[in-house]
């Protein structure tokens, strides 16, 4: 029973109380008192019936005609002016008190079907709402499968009709910046062209490498000695950015069945988005560790990490935060590491950095050496 009913219940008893007082406590020669002080006892039938319904209606009333019957009884029994409407009273509090606690309770049951159906419409609601953001995210998907489809038939033309004379160019470049004085402007500039196609390059290999088929995976792929290229390969920009990269990964470990240069560039691409988001410094630490038939790789950065609702997107297809970027880096990565039979895991926090994890199955013939 809670504190609520509590009172309601001690105002209820109170009032009778009271009311009874008022009757015995008052002498039979002062009528007009009496009749007052009985339809008194109205108030808390009512009450009852209010709060407590249909029991609580007719609890009450049948309380109130038991401490109001001996009075009638002791006091007015004997007198010869007494009305048969005192006797009547004691029926009509019963009346009313069933009356009051019937509509009472038909009132609180009407209030519980609005309730049960606010609650329904509420679940409708958020089922439809589900529903719709499903519907969404197919038809992105659907974009998205669109947008692949259509890349996919123009990667071939685009590997002839870009690539190549984006070697000459280069070349041609290369060749300028050869026969110049490193002193001279001019220098400056050849080496710009050089990088800029350089760029070029990179970003159709992008598109090329996610939309071709992925070949057969068949080579015993030596880990240590990819991870060694692309310490090598991102050493300068590391010193650009002043990133410090911790590597701590043994000399030599487990082989891996997959494609070297597919996973190398997998490597690549988590080494580079570490570097992109410290431009102003940080420290990227590499980690391995062997765990049964699972090789584990971390690639853990203290940059300014990745909010919790954008995570499941980094690996989407085109989703980028930097202006410059093609959005399929970690898509490639993503591919690469799952036609290897692995998988990525990312934790992260907002201003505490980001750590992907690479998980790779070891190869068979390793676990029986």
């Amino acid at each position: 029973m809670n504190r609520q009913t509590v009172i309601r219940l001690l105002i209820i008893v109170a009032l009778i109380l009271a009311v009874s007082m008022l009757h015995y406590t008052t002498t039979i020669q002062k009528a007009h008192f009496h009749d007052i002080f009985r339809r008194l006892y109205y108030i808390p039938i009512v009450l009852g019936g209010l709060w407590f319904t249909l029991r609580g209606g007719l609890g009450t009333a049948i309380v109130v005609s038991v401490v109001y019957a001996p009075h009638i009884l002791l006091q007015w029994g004997h007198h010869p002016g007494i009305d048969v409407a005192q006797y009547l009273e004691i029926l009509v509090y019963n009346v009313i008190g069933t009356l009051t606690g019937f509509l009472s309770q038909r009132e609180l049951a009407q209030k519980m079907r609005y309730l049960k159906t606010s609650i329904r419409l509420e679940e409708s609601y958020e089922k439809l709402r589900g529903q719709a953001d499903q519907l969404l995210e197919i038809e992105e998907q659907l974009r998205r499968a669109d947008r692949l489809s259509a890349m996919g038939e123009l990667s071939a033309g685009m590997a002839h009709e870009i690539r190549n004379p984006l070697a000459s160019i280069k070349g041609t470049a290369e060749i300028l910046r050869d026969g110049m004085d490193r002193r001279d402007k001019k220098y400056e500039f050849a080496q710009i062209l050089v990088r800029e196609v350089d760029r070029l390059e990179n970003v159709v290999r992008d598109f090329l490498s996610f939309a071709r088929p992925d070949g057969g995976v068949h080579e015993e792929v030596q880990i240590s000695a990819a991870l060694s290229d692309v310490l090598i390969l991102t050493r300068q920009q590391a010193l650009k950015s002043q990133v410090e990269i911790r590597y701590d990964c043994q000399t030599t470990l487990p082989l891996i069945t997959g494609n070297f240069e597919h996973l190398k560039q997998a490597f690549l691409n988590f080494v580079l988005n570490a570097l992109q988001v410290m431009p102003k410094g940080g420290v990227l630490t590499i980690q391995c560790e062997v765990n049964q038939r699972i090789l584990r790789i971390a690639f853990a950065d203290t940059g300014p990490g990745i909010p919790k609702e954008l995570q499941e997107r980094v690996f989407n297809p085109f989703y980028t935060t930097r202006q410059e970027g093609t959005g399929l880096g970690l898509a490639i990565t993503h591919r690469i590491i799952d036609a290897h039979g692995g998988r990525i895991k990312l934790e992260s926090q907002p201003g505490e950095g980001a750590t992907f994890t690479v998980e790779l199955p070891i190869d068979k013939r390793e676990e029986n050496l």
